[in-house]
Protein backbone atom coordinates (compact mmCIF):
# COMPACT_ATOMS: atom_id res chain seq x y z
CA UNK A 1 0.00 0.00 0.00
CA UNK A 2 1.29 3.56 -0.85
CA UNK A 3 2.28 5.79 2.07
CA UNK A 4 4.00 9.08 2.85
CA UNK A 5 7.33 7.96 4.12
CA UNK A 6 9.73 10.05 5.59
CA UNK A 7 12.78 8.49 4.15
CA UNK A 8 15.57 10.56 5.98
CA UNK A 9 15.36 14.93 6.99
CA UNK A 10 14.19 16.78 3.44
CA UNK A 11 13.28 13.59 1.85
CA UNK A 12 9.90 12.51 1.39
CA UNK A 13 8.78 9.81 -0.83
CA UNK A 14 4.83 8.46 -2.03
CA UNK A 15 5.57 5.03 -2.43
CA UNK A 16 4.72 1.33 -1.31
CA UNK A 17 5.53 0.56 2.30
CA UNK A 18 4.28 -2.23 4.59
CA UNK A 19 3.28 -1.68 8.17
CA UNK A 20 3.07 -4.56 9.75
CA UNK A 21 -0.27 -4.40 11.94
CA UNK A 22 -2.31 -7.26 13.72
CA UNK A 23 -5.49 -7.22 14.58
CA UNK A 24 -5.97 -7.75 18.41
CA UNK A 25 -9.07 -8.49 20.44
CA UNK A 26 -9.58 -5.14 21.59
CA UNK A 27 -8.36 -3.44 18.33
CA UNK A 28 -9.90 -2.09 15.16
CA UNK A 29 -8.99 -1.70 12.03
CA UNK A 30 -9.84 2.05 10.36
CA UNK A 31 -9.45 3.28 6.63
CA UNK A 32 -8.39 6.84 6.56
CA UNK A 33 -10.25 9.75 5.02
CA UNK A 34 -8.67 12.78 6.11
CA UNK A 35 -5.48 13.52 7.89
CA UNK A 36 -3.78 17.01 8.53
CA UNK A 37 -0.39 17.99 8.67
CA UNK A 38 1.17 19.55 11.72
CA UNK A 39 4.01 21.63 12.50
CA UNK A 40 5.09 18.82 14.12
CA UNK A 41 5.19 16.08 10.91
CA UNK A 42 6.76 19.29 9.15
CA UNK A 43 9.65 19.67 11.36
CA UNK A 44 10.78 16.40 11.20
CA UNK A 45 10.69 16.83 7.46
CA UNK A 46 12.74 20.06 7.91
CA UNK A 47 14.99 19.05 10.80
CA UNK A 48 14.63 15.06 11.09
CA UNK A 49 14.02 15.77 14.63
CA UNK A 50 12.52 17.24 17.89
CA UNK A 51 14.49 16.95 20.81
CA UNK A 52 15.21 13.57 21.72
CA UNK A 53 13.15 12.60 18.79
CA UNK A 54 15.45 11.09 16.14
CA UNK A 55 14.74 9.86 12.85
CA UNK A 56 16.58 7.07 12.12
CA UNK A 57 14.98 4.52 9.39
CA UNK A 58 11.75 5.45 7.37
CA UNK A 59 9.25 6.72 8.94
CA UNK A 60 5.28 7.73 7.66
CA UNK A 61 3.97 10.75 8.48
CA UNK A 62 0.71 12.48 9.87
CA UNK A 63 -1.52 11.77 13.41
CA UNK A 64 -4.01 14.18 12.85
CA UNK A 65 -6.90 11.73 11.46
CA UNK A 66 -10.30 10.45 10.91
CA UNK A 67 -11.77 7.57 9.16
CA UNK A 68 -13.98 4.60 8.58
CA UNK A 69 -13.57 1.58 10.46
CA UNK A 70 -13.38 -1.51 8.41
CA UNK A 71 -12.79 -4.02 10.91
CA UNK A 72 -12.97 -4.71 14.44
CA UNK A 73 -11.66 -7.36 16.88
CA UNK A 74 -13.10 -10.06 18.78
CA UNK A 75 -13.93 -8.19 21.94
CA UNK A 76 -14.49 -5.18 20.53
CA UNK A 77 -18.53 -4.45 21.15
CA UNK A 78 -19.09 -0.58 20.80
CA UNK A 79 -18.31 -0.40 17.12
CA UNK A 80 -19.13 -1.44 14.32
CA UNK A 81 -18.06 -1.48 10.70
CA UNK A 82 -18.86 1.44 8.49
CA UNK A 83 -18.62 3.34 12.23
CA UNK A 84 -17.59 6.85 11.18
CA UNK A 85 -14.55 7.57 14.05
CA UNK A 86 -11.55 9.53 14.81
CA UNK A 87 -8.39 8.31 16.55
CA UNK A 88 -6.17 9.97 19.79
CA UNK A 89 -3.01 9.02 18.03
CA UNK A 90 -1.08 8.67 21.76
CA UNK A 91 -1.41 4.95 23.28
CA UNK A 92 -0.04 4.78 26.95
CA UNK A 93 1.40 1.39 28.64
CA UNK A 94 -2.15 0.76 30.35
CA UNK A 95 0.00 -0.03 33.28
CA UNK A 96 2.75 3.00 33.87
CA UNK A 97 2.03 4.93 37.18
CA UNK A 98 1.25 7.85 34.66
CA UNK A 99 -1.79 6.18 33.19
CA UNK A 100 -2.99 4.79 36.40
CA UNK A 101 -2.90 8.43 37.84
CA UNK A 102 -5.13 9.66 34.75
CA UNK A 103 -2.26 11.39 33.29
CA UNK A 104 -1.73 9.39 30.39
CA UNK A 105 -0.31 11.72 27.81
CA UNK A 106 2.77 12.26 30.60
CA UNK A 107 3.66 8.27 30.24
CA UNK A 108 7.03 8.22 29.02
CA UNK A 109 6.32 5.02 27.39
CA UNK A 110 3.29 6.23 25.28
CA UNK A 111 3.54 5.56 21.51
CA UNK A 112 2.07 8.01 19.49
CA UNK A 113 1.88 8.28 15.76
CA UNK A 114 4.85 10.17 13.68
CA UNK A 115 6.83 10.25 16.42
CA UNK A 116 9.93 7.96 16.33
CA UNK A 117 10.34 5.16 16.22
CA UNK A 118 5.96 4.89 15.64
CA UNK A 119 4.84 5.30 12.32
CA UNK A 120 1.98 7.40 11.35
CA UNK A 121 -1.42 7.15 9.08
CA UNK A 122 -0.40 9.09 5.71
CA UNK A 123 -1.36 5.52 4.30
CA UNK A 124 -4.76 3.40 3.56
CA UNK A 125 -5.37 2.19 6.61
CA UNK A 126 -4.71 1.87 10.68
CA UNK A 127 -5.09 -0.65 13.26
CA UNK A 128 -5.23 1.50 16.59
CA UNK A 129 -6.78 0.55 20.48
CA UNK A 130 -10.81 0.27 20.45
CA UNK A 131 -10.50 2.54 23.81
CA UNK A 132 -8.12 5.57 22.00
CA UNK A 133 -10.97 5.51 18.83
CA UNK A 134 -14.18 7.84 18.78
CA UNK A 135 -17.36 7.42 17.05
CA UNK A 136 -18.69 10.69 15.46
CA UNK A 137 -22.10 11.98 15.02
CA UNK A 138 -23.29 12.58 11.54
CA UNK A 139 -23.52 15.80 11.34
CA UNK A 140 -19.18 15.96 11.84
CA UNK A 141 -17.47 15.91 8.56
CA UNK A 142 -14.19 13.96 8.70
CA UNK A 143 -12.52 17.49 7.62
CA UNK A 144 -13.73 18.75 11.02
CA UNK A 145 -12.81 15.05 13.01
CA UNK A 146 -9.31 15.64 11.49
CA UNK A 147 -9.47 18.64 13.38
CA UNK A 148 -10.07 17.54 16.80
CA UNK A 149 -6.40 16.38 17.37
CA UNK A 150 -4.68 19.80 17.45
CA UNK A 151 -8.25 21.47 19.06
CA UNK A 152 -7.87 18.88 21.94
CA UNK A 153 -4.96 21.18 22.87
CA UNK A 154 -6.75 24.25 23.09
CA UNK A 155 -9.59 22.15 24.94
CA UNK A 156 -7.00 20.87 27.34
CA UNK A 157 -5.56 24.79 27.52
CA UNK A 158 -8.49 26.08 28.61
CA UNK A 159 -9.31 23.55 31.02
CA UNK A 160 -6.11 23.97 32.59
CA UNK A 161 -6.83 27.91 32.74
CA UNK A 162 -10.46 27.10 34.93
CA UNK A 163 -11.90 29.69 32.33
CA UNK A 164 -14.38 31.41 34.27
CA UNK A 165 -17.33 32.75 32.54
CA UNK A 166 -16.97 36.45 31.50
CA UNK A 167 -12.63 36.12 31.30
CA UNK A 168 -10.76 38.13 29.27
CA UNK A 169 -8.07 36.34 27.66
CA UNK A 170 -4.84 36.55 25.39
CA UNK A 171 -3.70 33.94 23.03
CA UNK A 172 -0.05 34.66 21.98
CA UNK A 173 0.33 33.21 18.06
CA UNK A 174 -2.25 33.08 15.78
CA UNK A 175 -1.34 29.29 14.36
CA UNK A 176 -3.00 25.98 14.56
CA UNK A 177 -3.01 26.26 18.28
CA UNK A 178 -3.38 29.32 18.71
CA UNK A 179 -6.51 29.77 16.92
CA UNK A 180 -7.94 26.20 18.24
CA UNK A 181 -7.30 27.87 21.73
CA UNK A 182 -9.07 31.14 20.94
CA UNK A 183 -12.45 28.55 19.79
CA UNK A 184 -11.41 26.74 23.14
CA UNK A 185 -11.38 29.85 25.38
CA UNK A 186 -14.72 31.42 24.16
CA UNK A 187 -16.55 27.81 24.53
CA UNK A 188 -15.21 27.89 27.73
CA UNK A 189 -16.51 31.12 28.68
CA UNK A 190 -14.57 34.07 28.40
CA UNK A 191 -16.10 37.49 27.02
CA UNK A 192 -13.05 38.32 24.85
CA UNK A 193 -9.78 36.97 23.30
CA UNK A 194 -6.85 39.12 22.42
CA UNK A 195 -5.12 37.37 19.96
CA UNK A 196 -1.32 38.40 18.82
CA UNK A 197 0.72 37.50 15.61
CA UNK A 198 2.77 38.90 13.05
CA UNK A 199 0.39 37.32 10.34
CA UNK A 200 -2.09 39.49 8.86
CA UNK A 201 -3.83 36.98 6.87
CA UNK A 202 -4.04 34.82 10.04
CA UNK A 203 -5.66 37.28 12.78
CA UNK A 204 -7.83 38.52 9.98
CA UNK A 205 -9.00 34.75 10.38
CA UNK A 206 -8.77 34.92 14.28
CA UNK A 207 -11.09 37.59 14.06
CA UNK A 208 -13.89 35.75 12.12
CA UNK A 209 -14.15 33.41 15.05
CA UNK A 210 -16.60 35.24 17.88
CA UNK A 211 -15.60 38.35 20.09
CA UNK A 212 -11.94 38.64 19.04
CA UNK A 213 -9.53 41.71 19.27
CA UNK A 214 -6.59 40.79 16.37
CA UNK A 215 -3.32 43.12 17.55
CA UNK A 216 -0.36 42.81 15.01
CA UNK A 217 2.79 43.07 17.54
CA UNK A 218 4.52 44.89 14.44
CA UNK A 219 2.37 47.32 14.66
CA UNK A 220 1.40 47.95 17.99
CA UNK A 221 2.58 47.00 21.77
CA UNK A 222 0.09 44.48 22.99
CA UNK A 223 0.52 45.03 26.95
CA UNK A 224 -0.78 48.11 25.36
CA UNK A 225 -3.95 46.85 23.34
CA UNK A 226 -4.07 45.04 26.52
CA UNK A 227 -4.65 47.12 29.19
CA UNK A 228 -6.51 49.22 26.46
CA UNK A 229 -9.21 46.59 26.73
CA UNK A 230 -9.16 46.13 30.19
CA UNK A 231 -9.18 49.41 31.86
CA UNK A 232 -5.57 49.05 33.01
CA UNK A 233 -6.34 45.83 34.87
CA UNK A 234 -5.10 43.38 32.53
CA UNK A 235 -5.99 39.62 31.11
CA UNK A 236 -7.34 37.42 33.43
CA UNK A 237 -5.46 34.44 31.40
CA UNK A 238 -2.41 34.42 29.28
CA UNK A 239 -2.26 31.35 26.82
CA UNK A 240 1.02 31.58 25.14
CA UNK A 241 0.93 29.34 22.54
CA UNK A 242 3.55 30.71 19.37
CA UNK A 243 6.74 28.78 21.24
CA UNK A 244 8.95 32.15 20.17
CA UNK A 245 11.03 32.84 23.09
CA UNK A 246 11.04 36.40 23.14
CA UNK A 247 7.00 35.94 23.41
CA UNK A 248 7.39 33.18 26.09
CA UNK A 249 9.27 35.68 28.19
CA UNK A 250 7.24 38.46 28.54
CA UNK A 251 4.30 36.25 29.59
CA UNK A 252 3.66 38.18 32.56
CA UNK A 253 3.05 41.55 31.59
CA UNK A 254 -0.02 41.85 29.86
CA UNK A 255 -1.61 39.59 32.99
CA UNK A 256 -3.84 40.71 35.71
CA UNK A 257 -2.80 40.43 39.47
CA UNK A 258 -3.55 36.95 40.55
CA UNK A 259 -4.06 35.70 37.03
CA UNK A 260 -3.14 32.76 35.16
CA UNK A 261 -0.13 32.10 32.16
CA UNK A 262 -0.93 28.53 30.02
CA UNK A 263 2.31 27.44 28.43
CA UNK A 264 1.28 25.55 25.26
CA UNK A 265 3.58 26.26 22.30
CA UNK A 266 7.03 24.55 22.90
CA UNK A 267 10.02 26.67 22.88
CA UNK A 268 13.47 25.62 20.67
CA UNK A 269 15.31 27.00 22.96
CA UNK A 270 15.16 27.61 26.68
CA UNK A 271 13.50 31.13 27.92
CA UNK A 272 14.12 33.68 29.94
CA UNK A 273 11.53 33.28 33.05
CA UNK A 274 10.84 36.37 35.57
CA UNK A 275 10.35 35.09 38.63
CA UNK A 276 9.95 38.16 40.07
CA UNK A 277 6.93 39.58 37.35
CA UNK A 278 5.28 36.28 38.30
CA UNK A 279 5.82 37.00 42.16
CA UNK A 280 4.59 40.28 42.15
CA UNK A 281 0.87 39.37 40.48
CA UNK A 282 1.10 35.65 42.49
CA UNK A 283 0.39 34.27 38.56
CA UNK A 284 -0.50 30.49 38.87
CA UNK A 285 1.55 29.01 36.08
CA UNK A 286 0.56 25.92 34.17
CA UNK A 287 1.70 23.77 31.10
CA UNK A 288 0.37 21.91 28.24
CA UNK A 289 2.08 18.97 26.56
CA UNK A 290 -0.75 17.11 24.66
CA UNK A 291 -3.99 16.47 26.15
CA UNK A 292 -6.09 13.86 28.29
CA UNK A 293 -9.90 13.19 28.77
CA UNK A 294 -11.11 15.80 26.34
CA UNK A 295 -11.47 13.57 22.69
CA UNK A 296 -15.40 13.09 23.75
CA UNK A 297 -15.74 16.91 24.74
CA UNK A 298 -14.27 17.90 21.08
CA UNK A 299 -16.67 15.72 19.49
CA UNK A 300 -19.43 17.22 21.00
CA UNK A 301 -18.67 20.81 20.89
CA UNK A 302 -18.29 20.02 17.03
CA UNK A 303 -21.57 18.38 16.80
CA UNK A 304 -23.70 21.15 18.93
CA UNK A 305 -22.26 23.93 16.78
CA UNK A 306 -20.41 25.22 20.06
CA UNK A 307 -16.78 25.22 18.16
CA UNK A 308 -16.27 25.42 14.21
CA UNK A 309 -13.35 24.83 12.80
CA UNK A 310 -13.86 24.97 9.15
CA UNK A 311 -12.73 28.38 9.31
CA UNK A 312 -8.88 27.46 10.32
CA UNK A 313 -8.99 24.69 7.17
CA UNK A 314 -7.55 26.85 4.74
CA UNK A 315 -6.03 24.54 2.07
CA UNK A 316 -6.80 20.26 0.86
CA UNK A 317 -4.45 18.66 -0.82
CA UNK A 318 -5.56 14.70 -2.62
CA UNK A 319 -3.18 12.10 -1.40
CA UNK A 320 -1.46 12.09 -4.23
CA UNK A 321 0.15 15.27 -3.85
CA UNK A 322 1.12 14.70 -0.42
CA UNK A 323 4.93 15.08 -0.71
CA UNK A 324 3.86 19.09 -2.70
CA UNK A 325 1.31 20.00 0.82
CA UNK A 326 4.41 19.16 2.74
CA UNK A 327 6.58 21.24 0.28
CA UNK A 328 4.13 23.60 1.02
CA UNK A 329 3.40 23.37 4.21
CA UNK A 330 7.16 24.08 5.15
CA UNK A 331 7.23 27.17 3.22
CA UNK A 332 5.56 28.82 5.70
CA UNK A 333 3.02 30.40 3.55
CA UNK A 334 1.40 33.56 4.68
CA UNK A 335 -1.98 33.16 5.83
CA UNK A 336 -2.14 29.31 6.01
CA UNK A 337 -3.63 27.79 9.09
CA UNK A 338 -4.16 23.92 8.48
CA UNK A 339 -3.49 21.95 5.71
CA UNK A 340 -5.37 18.55 4.97
CA UNK A 341 -4.43 15.61 3.22
CA UNK A 342 -7.86 14.11 1.51
CA UNK A 343 -7.08 10.59 1.83
CA UNK A 344 -9.91 9.61 -0.70
CA UNK A 345 -7.76 9.65 -3.95
CA UNK A 346 -5.66 6.78 -3.39
CA UNK A 347 -4.39 4.29 -5.76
Amino acid sequence: MKALVLEEKGKLVLRDHVVEEELGPRDVRIQLKVVGVCGSDVHYYTHGAIGPFVVREPMVLGHEAAGVISEVGAAVHEFNVGDRVCMEPGVPDPASRATRLGLYNLDPAVRFWATPPIHGVLRPSVVHPADFTFKLPDNVSFEAAAMVEPLAVGVHAATKAQVRPGDIAVVIGAGPIGLVTVLSALAAGCARVIVSDVDDDKLAIAATLGPVNPVNVRDRDLVEAVRAETDGWGADIVFECSGNEKAAADVFDPLCPGGRVIYVGIPLEPIAYDVAKAQVKEARVEHVFRYAHVFPRCIAMLASGAIDVSPLITRTFPFSRSVEAFEYAASAPKGEVKIQIDMQDQD
